[in-house]
């Protein structure tokens, strides 16, 4: 395998992830720190906290990853680095730490999209996984905490944006349920361990199809979870502050994840039909749930279109994906100066 060797940093949210990806796909190193148990007494992201973690610990990632990589700077191409969208002050640490390296060691700076960076990690090689590249025309299904939405691309580097939320991200109302269930945060992953121990499975939550659009909406389901949490809770007879039994926390955490699978699956199928994709791409931190992949793949399967699914290890936030979609840019001829700005709300695309 050939191309650019691109050294890769991904701080947008409460991930530090520096990897080292050749020709966008051959993944050398990749090696994220999480912020997970630093946040989960607040049950949420604390972004001055997550600015300061990155602070502490993207030079020692730094370090691992040179190290797992057995590469040196003779060797790099280019710098690639997250320029939004995310939380400002995660952003910042990155991009100056980016900015910093390029500068000492004279080489090209490429500024990425973090959701393009979830598309392009279906293009990635490593040892655990070795996916068959996507066809265009294709469908990318992005869901994570802070966005979901639908995109069509009919070449690199060219989006159309199908759909997306009107309100709030998948993986934000995974947390908030999870956490309305009395389960341990992130809520993605424990919802899903819930549910697969349900043996009752008649807990039924509503779906927020939106007419015929692509676009999503989860606030209302939220709303919905509370007051169904609630009659079930007073069904129970439980006081305030006691537990679930552990049956209904399974029964509800199927119902919650059903709903919101089934959406996204409809819809993600339907865009798929309509625009004739020839592959289905899927990508995310809310990817790396394991109903989610396998409903998909089978719906997927059923209409005869590919569906290319990175890893778990690939689907949450790091390097890697920034890597991939960073020598995409690189070899577009596209180069940062020094004035990289962070940008919070940057868009993949517009419809």
């Amino acid at each position: 395998m050939s191309g650019p060797l691109v050294l890769a940093i991904e701080t947008s949210c409460d991930e530090t992830g520096i990897a080292l990806v050749e020709g966008g796909r051959a993944v050398h190193a990749n090696v994220v720190a999480s912020q997970v148990a630093l946040h989960a007494p607040a049950g949420g992201i604390v972004p001055e906290v997550a600015a300061r973690a990155h602070l502490r610990w993207i030079l020692p990632v730094l370090d691992e990853a040179w190290t797992a990589a057995g590469v040196g700077w003779h060797d790099v191409d280019a710098v690639a680095v997250t320029r939004g969208p995310g939380l400002a002050g995660s952003l910042l640490v990155g991009i100056n730490v980016a900015k910093t390296l390029a500068w000492v060691h004279d080489v090209p700076l490429v500024g990425v999209n973090h959701l393009e960076g979830h598309i392009y990690a279906a293009w990635l090689k490593d040892a655990l996984q070795d996916l068959p590249d996507p066809s265009f025309p294709l469908v990318a299904l992005v869901v994570s905490g802070g966005h979901t939405f639908l995109a069509e691309m009919r070449d690199h580097l060219s989006y159309r944006l199908l759909g997306a939320t009107v309100d709030d991200a998948a993986g934000e109302a995974f947390d908030k349920v999870g956490r309305l269930l009395g389960l341990p945060y992130p809520g993605g992953p424990a919802i899903q361990r819930a549910a697969e121990g349900a043996v009752a499975r008649d807990a039924r939550f509503p779906r927020a199809w939106l007419g015929d659009s692509f676009d999503f909406s989860f606030s209302g389901l939220k709303t919905a979870s509370r007051r169904t949490i609630d009659a079930r809770r007073a069904d129970a007879r439980l006081v305030p502050g006691e537990p679930l039994p552990e049956p209904l926390t399974a029964e509800l955490a199927w119902g919650f994840q059903d709903s919101v699978v089934d959406v996204l699956v409809t819809k993600t199928i339907r865009a798929a039909r309509d625009t004739g994709a020839r592959s289905i791409v899927l990508g995310g931190g809310v990817a790396a749930n394991a109903a989610l992949r396998a409903r998909l793949a089978g719906e997927a399967e059923a209409l005869g279109v590919p569906l290319i699914v990175p890893r778990p290890g690939l689907c949450t936030d790091n390097g890697a994906m920034i890597g991939a979609a960073g020598a995409r840019r690189f070899e577009a001829g596209e180069r940062a100066g020094p004035d990289l700005e962070a940008r919070p709300s940057l868009q993949l695309a517009s419809p």
